[in-house]
């Protein structure tokens, strides 16, 4: 017999399953609209000139090979200082604090980092690294990209870790493998994908960050390799032609969007993958 409450209870139901499927299509459809825009602005400007010449100046032509270098440079530094922070943080957290108030300590300052504004963090570089340099590099650059990337590669690692089953482990201590041996050939092992998920993620996550940079390694019209200079970079160059008034600027600034957009979504699908691979 349906009662008037099951009735009540079949109407909320459907209508929870409408309003969740109305956000998911508003959603999808902002992402698509955003994709579409991308692509009408940006690979209408896209030529051989954006990868082979610098950013002109004003009123003329020219590419973001110098940004794309900078970026390049500074995403792969950062990375390489993050990586092996995250990862060992992450592994004291897994394996080694067993309940110990350092850890605590340690997730608490990973947690503000993973939600302190990125503005805040170049700030701080600024401040402890490029005012008492006296110059703007590309090396404060990293440093302020890397402190974005390891709170995200030490949360991935503890999760990932976290998930490996305690019988591997009671396994290699019952062999007499001494702590540092069960992590580096099990954990770390039976872990890899979502340890490599992680880096691609925060890798992700910085490839177009622009406040940390403004106040680090800040721009260079010019192509330059000495990452302890001021450096070009896609995301300045990109906030800083958008707001331009030449046009040749705003296209090489849709470009530069372009750019970003689809190396963040190759690396997205690339960590699906590897999330799959895990699963």
């Amino acid at each position: 017999m349906i009662t008037p409450r099951y009735r009540n209870r079949q109407f909320r139901n459907k209508l929870a399953i409408a309003l969740a499927v109305l956000a998911t299509a508003l959603g999808a459809a902002v992402l698509f609209w955003i994709l579409a825009s991308l692509a009408t602005n940006g690979l209408s400007g896209l030529s051989k000139a954006v990868f082979t010449q610098s950013t002109p100046p004003p009123g003329a032509t020219g590419g973001l090979l110098n940004a794309i270098i900078g970026s390049l440079a500074m995403v792969c530094a950062g990375t390489i200082i993050a990586t092996p922070i995250g990862i060992l943080a992450g592994i004291y957290l897994a394996e080694i604090s067993q309940g110990a108030k350092l850890a605590s300590v340690v997730r608490f300052v990973n947690d503000l980092l993973l939600s302190a504004p990125s503005i805040v963090l170049g700030l701080f570089v600024y401040a402890v690294y490029v005012a008492h340099a006296k110059h703007f590099s590309g090396w404060a650059g990293a440093v302020a990209l890397s402190l974005i990337a390891i709170p995200i590669i030490t949360r991935t690692t503890e999760t990932m870790l976290t998930l490996i089953p305690n019988s591997l482990r009671e396994a290699a201590y019952a062999l007499g493998s001494p702590r540092w041996v069960v992590v580096k050939r099990v954990t770390l092992r039976a872990a890899r994908a979502g340890l490599i998920t992680g880096v691609l993620l925060a890798v992700a996550r910085i490839s177009g960050e622009t406040a940390p940079l403004l106040f680090t390694a800040l721009n260079n019209q010019f192509l330059s390799t000495d990452m302890n200079a001021p450096m070009a970079n896609l995301p300045v160059v990109i906030f800083q032609f958008a707001m331009s008034p030449y046009d040749e600027w705003k296209q090489l600034a849709w470009v530069g969007a372009l750019l970003i957009s689809v190396g963040v979504l190759t690396l997205s699908f690339i960590a699906r993958h590897f999330s799959r691979e895990k699963k």
